[in-house]
C-alpha cells in the first residue's frame, strides 16, 4: 500500500513539475543559438568565437527570418561574453594573430567576403582586403606581418587573369567539348560578330552570345550540379597572400586550372602545407586523388609533393606546434570508407615515417596543443597532443592522440557531442550540445574534466518541458549491435496512450544519438506535441567502425529496414504507446527508407518522406550525390546493374498504401526533384492517398539552414499531416 501512495506522490509531482514548465513550441527554433568557430588566444586567456542567431527581417513586413552570425569574445570567466561585431552584416573566421592583439575575420563587402583587422586595444576594425574574387579562411603568419588566405575564381576569369594564368594559357587537361581538340574553341575571334544568318563562325559566336545572357547553359563536365544550380564552368580555390598594412595588395601564391585549399603555416613561415589534385594533369571533375602539397611563401609558386598516392585523398594537414609532425586525414579515394587519422614526421616540409592510428572512427577537426601530458609514476612532461573529435556511438566525444605511443583517449561522453573546440597549453574551451541544453561554451582543463560552463545564450531551454532519451540496444542478422533510443512525449499522464514516431536519419552514414545537434528542436517539438519518438542508427550509419559503415553495401533496404523496424518493434511495447497509432518519417536517404518501408510494411498509420531517392538509376542523373551509385551498387550498364531495381522503393510503388506525405525543395540538387515527382504521380495515378509539397528555392539543407519559415512549415506539416491519421480529431484513417 505505501509502495503505491508513494509511487502515486512520484508520479503527481512529476506532472505538476512538469506543468509548472511551458512546451517547446515550433517557433522556439528560432530562438536556438548556435556556438562554432572558437580560437583560444596564444596565451589561452581569451577565447572568440561565433554565434549565429536567426533574427526577424527588418526590411520587410512579413514572418522571415535571417540568420546572423558575430563574433565573441570572453575572457573564459562564466557570463562575461561581449559581442566583438554587430550590424546586419554577419562576421565569420575570425583569428587571433601570433601577439594576441590583432583579429582577422572575414565580412562581405558588396557581396563578396573580405578580410578584416581589428586591433583589441579599441581600435576600429578596418578593411584589409578589397579582392575581386573575394577573400575567405585568413591565416596569420608565424611572425604577424601577413595573412594568407583564398579565393574562388571562375574559369572566364581564370582564363583573363594574367597574375594567376600567365600568357593566358588554356588547362593541359581538356574540357571535353565534343569535335573540339586541344581546348582551341576557348580562344574565339574577337572580331567575329554575332549573326544567327551568318557564317559557321558568326553562328559559334552568337551561340556565345546567348551563354553570356544566359539563355543558354552549355554543359560538358561531369560533375555540373552545385547544391542550388547546375554550373556548367569549372571555378577553382587559389591562395594569396597580403602583408598586414593599409594599401597593401594581395598576391597570390598559387595558379593555374587546379584548386589549392586548407592552407596552414610552417613554423618558420616560409610557406604553408595544402591540399590539391594528385594529377594535375587530369580534368578536376575526374580527378578523385588528393595530396598534401608544400606551397612557398614566396610568391614563386614553387609547389612540392608532401603527401600522395594513387587511390587515396590527403587533407586536413595540421603541424604540430615545433613544427616536427604532421597530422592529416586519409581516405581511398573509391568506395564506402571514412577517413582514418595518420600522424608522419615533419623535416621542413618533406613528410617521413607515415603512420596510421588505429582508431576505428571518422576523425575530424584535428587540433595541436603543447601541454603537460601525465605518465605513468612520473611527473608529467611537456610534449605535443594532438586533439580531434569523431561521431561515436550516438555522441561526437573529443579524442587525445599522444603522439609518441599512438594512444587514444576518450576525453568526453558519448551522451553529448563536441561541436567545436580549441586547446592551448592545459586549457580546453569547447562547444557542447546535449539534450538538456543545444549548445554553450564550457572550459576545461586539457582532459576535458572539470568543466565550466561559460555561456547562458539557450538558457530559455531550463524554462521548457524536455523529453530525455533511453539508450536500447537491438542484435540485428549479421551479429552487430544496432543502437536505439526512444523518448517519450514530454509530459505522459497514467493510463493514457500515445502515437509513436519513428524517425530515421539519412547519409546513409549519418548518426544520431544525445550527442547529435540537428534534430534537438525536432525531437523535442514533436515530444512536446504528445508523441513518442523512436529513432535508430541502422547498418550503414557512420559511428560504429567501417565494417558496420559497409555493411549497407547492396542493400539499401532490406537491412537497413529491419534494424529501425527492430527499434520501432520494441518501443511500441512501452506502456504508453498506442500501437494502432504509429508513423513514420525521414529525410534524405531516410526519405528513400520510409518509401521503401511503406512498400514493404504496413503497421504505420501515415508517413512522410522527405527529400528522398526513389529509384537509383534515375538518381545517377539527377542529384551531385551520384556517386553513391557506383560506392554502393553499380552502374546501370553493369553486369550486376538489377541491383539497382532490386533496391529502389520506385519498383515496389503499387504495394505503397500508407497515407504518404511527400516533400522535396525545388532547388535540390543533391537528390534532385524529379525523384519525388515519380513517385507522387505514379501513386496519384494508383489512386492512394498521396500529398506533394514542393518548397520554392529550397535546397536539401532545407531541414538544418534553409529558409527559417521553411523550416517551421516543414515541422508543421510533418505534425499536421500525422495529426489527420493518429490524432484525436483523426478522419483519414482508412487506408486503401
Amino acid at each position: 500500500m505505501l509502495k503505491r501512495v508513494f509511487l502515486l506522490i512520484a508520479v503527481t509531482a512529476q506532472v505538476v513539475c512538469a506543468q509548472t514548465k511551458s512546451k517547446v513550441l515550433v517557433t522556439d527554433l528560432t530562438r536556438i543559438k548556435q556556438i562554432s568557430g572558437i580560437e583560444l588566444s596564444p596565451d589561452g586567456q581569451r577565447a572568440v568565437y561565433m554565434l549565429t542567431t536567426i533574427e526577424p527581417n527588418t526590411d520587410q513586413k512579413s514572418d522571415e527570418y535571417d540568420y546572423k552570425t558575430h563574433i565573441y569574445l570572453t575572457s573564459l570567466k562564466p557570463g562575461d561574453s561581449k559581442a566583438l561585431t554587430h550590424g546586419s552584416e554577419s562576421a565569420r573566421q575570425a583569428v587571433w594573430s601570433p601577439d594576441g592583439q590583432t583579429l582577422a575575420f572575414t565580412r562581405s563587402v558588396k557581396g563578396k567576403s573580405q578580410i578584416f583587422v581589428m586591433p583589441l586595444d579599441g581600435g576600429e576594425a578596418y578593411q584589409l582586403t578589397n579582392s575581386p574574387y573575394g577573400a575567405s579562411a585568413p591565416q596569420w603568419s608565424p611572425d604577424g606581418k601577413r595573412i594568407a588566405f583564398t579565393a574562388t575564381v571562375s574559369m572566364t576569369e581564370m582564363l583573363n587573369d594574367t597574375l594567376l594564368n600567365p600568357g593566358r594559357k588554356t588547362p593541359v587537361w581538356s574540357l571535353e567539348k565534343p569535335g573540339f581538340a586541344n581546348n582551341n574553341f576557348i580562344k574565339a575571334d574577337a572580331r567575329v560578330k554575332s549573326n544567327p544568318d551568318g557564317t559557321l563562325a558568326e553562328i559559334r559566336a552568337y551561340l556565345t552570345k546567348d551563354v553570356e545572357d544566359k539563355k543558354a547553359k552549355v554543359i560538358n563536365r561531369l560533375n555540373f550540379q552545385s547544391e542550388a544550380t547546375t554550373e556548367p564552368d569549372l571555378s577553382f580555390t587559389h591562395l594569396f597572400l597580403i602583408e598586414v598594412r593599409d594599401g597593401a595588395i594581395a598576391k597570390p601564391l598559387t595558379r593555374g586550372f587546379a584548386s589549392v585549399q586548407g592552407g596552414n603555416w610552417l613554423p618558420n613561415g616560409q610557406g604553408l602545407l595544402a591540399v590539391t589534385d594528385r594529377d594535375s594533369l587530369r580534368h578536376p571533375d575526374r580527378e578523385q586523388d588528393n595530396a598534401i602539397v608544400f606551397i612557398s611563401a614566396d610568391g614563386s609558386g614553387i609547389r612540392t609533393t608532401v603527401l600522395a598516392e594513387a587511390g587515396k585523398s590527403y587533407s586536413s594537414p595540421e603541424i604540430s606546434p615545433d613544427g616536427k609532425q604532421l597530422a592529416f586525414l586519409v581516405t581511398p579515394s573509391v568506395g564506402v570508407n571514412f577517413p582514418q587519422l595518420g600522424i608522419a614526421t615533419l623535416t621542413g616540409a618533406k613528410a617521413s615515417g607515415v603512420e596510421l592510428v588505429t582508431f576505428d572512427r571518422a576523425a575530424g577537426s584535428l587540433a595541436w596543443a603543447t601541454s603537460a601530458l601525465p605518465t605513468k609514476g612520473k611527473k608529467p612532461v611537456s610534449g605535443n597532443t594532438l586533439y580531434f573529435t569523431a561521431s561515436a556511438n550516438g555522441g561526437t566525444p573529443l579524442y587525445r592522440l599522444d603522439p609518441i605511443t599512438r594512444q587514444v583517449t576518450q576525453l568526453t561522453d558519448f551522451e553529448s557531442g563536441i561541436t567545436y573546440f580549441d586547446v592551448a597549453g592545459n586549457r580546453l574551451v569547447l562547444a557542447k550540445t546535449e539534450v538538456a541544453n543545444p549548445s554553450e561554451l564550457y572550459l576545461a582543463d586539457a582532459t576535458a574534466k572539470a568543466q565550466t560552463k561559460l555561456s547562458n545564450h539557450n538558457d530559455w531551454v531550463v524554462q521548457k518541458q524536455l523529453s530525455f532519451p533511453q539508450k536500447r540496444t537491438y542484435t540485428n542478422s549479421l551479429g552487430q549491435t544496432v543502437d536505439y533510443w526512444i523518448m517519450k512525449p514530454a509530459v505522459v499522464e497514467a493510463g493514457k496512450k500515445y502515437p509513436l514516431l519513428l524517425n530515421m536519419h539519412g547519409g546513409p552514414t549519418a548518426m544520431w544519438g544525445p550527442g547529435e545537434a540537428s534534430m534537438w528542436h525536432e525531437f523535442q517539438y514533436m515530444c512536446a506535441q504528445g508523441y513518442g519518438v523512436v529513432y535508430a542508427n541502422p547498418r550503414g550509419s557512420g559511428g560504429y567502425g567501417l565494417n558496420f559503415q559497409r555493411a549497407n553495401i547492396k542493400d539499401w533496404g532490406t537491412g537497413p529496414a529491419e534494424d529501425v523496424l527492430a527499434a520501432a518493434t520494441d518501443a511500441a511495447r512501452e506502456s504508453w504507446v498506442d500501437t494502432a497509432r504509429q508513423v513514420i518519417t525521414g529525410g534524405s536517404y531516410a526519405g528513400y527508407l520510409t518509401a521503401w518501408i511503406v512498400g514493404h510494411d504496413n503497421r504505420f498509420k501515415a508517413a512522410f518522406a522527405q527529400r528522398g531517392v526513389y529509384d537509383l538509376t534515375t538518381f545517377l542523373g539527377e542529384g551531385n550525390a551520384w556517386r553513391l551509385i557506383p560506392n554502393y551498387f553499380a552502374y546501370p550498364w553493369e553486369a550486376d546493374a538489377k541491383v539497382l531495381d532490386a533496391n529502389s522503393p520506385y519498383t515496389f510503388v503499387q504495394n505503397i498504401r500508407t497515407p504518404l506525405l511527400i516533400k522535396h525543395g525545388e532547388n535540390d540538387l543533391r537528390t534532385g526533384i524529379i525523384q519525388s515527382e515519380m513517385l507522387y504521380k505514379s501513386l496519384k495515378i494508383l489512386g492512394r492517398p498521396v500529398e506533394y509539397v514542393r518548397m520554392p528555392g529550397a535546397t536539401h539543407e532545407l531541414s538544418r539552414t534553409g529558409n527559417v519559415r521553411q523550416r517551421i512549415d516543414r515541422l508543421l506539416r510533418i505534425y499536421e499531416f500525422f495529426e489527420r491519421y493518429v490524432g484525436p480529431d483523426a478522419q483519414g484513417l482508412s487506408q486503401k
